[in-house]
């Protein structure tokens, strides 16, 4: 019960990244705000957990749509502990000289102005509080080159560099404010991408099973659930303005073979002399 007595906001929360953190708070004790834009799917997810949780319609490229889904937080829970956004899309994608503009434009409408309104408007309800966690979904290609479309990139750097200006901002109020880099993980999202079919989750397992550079091993829901708990918890109370990879070492290099220089040579010196009698 990590989160007893605490609510949350979860926008994206009826699918994917955003449902597998609701179950996962609710396990925990918390009280979630349930948002997306899938009504059926929402109204029907948050009716499995009683009064633990609610369905709220938020379009995040709507601000009034997205104050709206902070303020019902506020009146049915009585406080506003956690902000996780999630939600997000693909967006444009293609050649730098063919994609077009308003492709472009939906695209950081969803995943960068979004989050610039959730970062707002929780914000503005934590600053009186004191207290607040906001995490936000960032990606691994939000913080390195080549490995998103254009739009999705420029919108994911913009996440992490908008994290670290507010992280600075709220912490003289109490508040923190971090981001998760995610690699590709077994969503809806991608596997309409790798198999074509967004229910198909088994099948995006298996093909990022074998592009993981933990053999074997591919990203889950609940590793990204699992990173925002800790994120959203008092676990990690000194700790704001972070960006957490959750990538199997993507960014970091990492691949199943391992580097280059991982078996031993005798030392390479200077002038292409070798060993140290040399």
């Amino acid at each position: 019960m990590r989160l007893a007595n605490k609510t949350a906001l979860i926008t994206g929360g009826a699918s994917g990244l955003g449902a597998a953190t609701v179950e996962r708070f609710i396990a925990e004790g918390c009280k979630v705000c349930i948002c997306d834009i899938q009504h059926d799917a929402g109204e029907a997810f948050a009716a499995t957990f009683g009064d633990q949780a609610f369905y709220q319609h938020c379009n995040v490229t709507v601000e009034e749509e997205v104050a709206a889904a902070v303020d019902a937080t506020v009146e049915r829970f009585g406080r506003l502990d956690i902000v996780f956004h999630s939600a997000g899309i693909v967006g444009a994608v293609g050649p730098i000289a063919t994609t077009p503009g308003d492709e472009w434009r939906f695209s950081m409408d969803v995943l960068l102005n979004g989050t610039f309104y959730a970062l707002k408007h929780a914000a503005r309800v934590m600053v009186p509080q004191g207290s607040g966690s906001i995490v936000s979904m960032a990606s691994t290609a939000g913080v390195m080159g080549g490995l998103g479309p254009h739009a999705y990139a420029a919108a994911k750097h913009g996440v992490v560099g908008l994290t670290k200006n507010v992280a600075a901002e709220l912490a003289g109020h109490g508040i923190r404010v971090n981001a998760i880099a995610a690699a590709s993980m077994a969503t809806p999202m991608v596997a309409a991408v790798m198999t074509g079919d967004p229910t198909d989750i088994e099948g995006a397992k298996a093909l990022l099973g074998e592009l993981s550079p933990l053999r074997g091993r591919p990203g889950l829901a609940e590793d990204v659930a699992n990173a925002v708990l800790w994120l959203g918890s008092d676990e990690s109370g000194y700790t704001t303005g972070h960006t957490l990879t959750t990538d199997a070492g993507v960014t970091i290099g990492a691949t199943v073979e391992g580097p280059a220089f991982a078996e031993y040579s005798p030392i390479i010196r200077e002038a292409g002399k070798a060993g140290l009698d040399d």
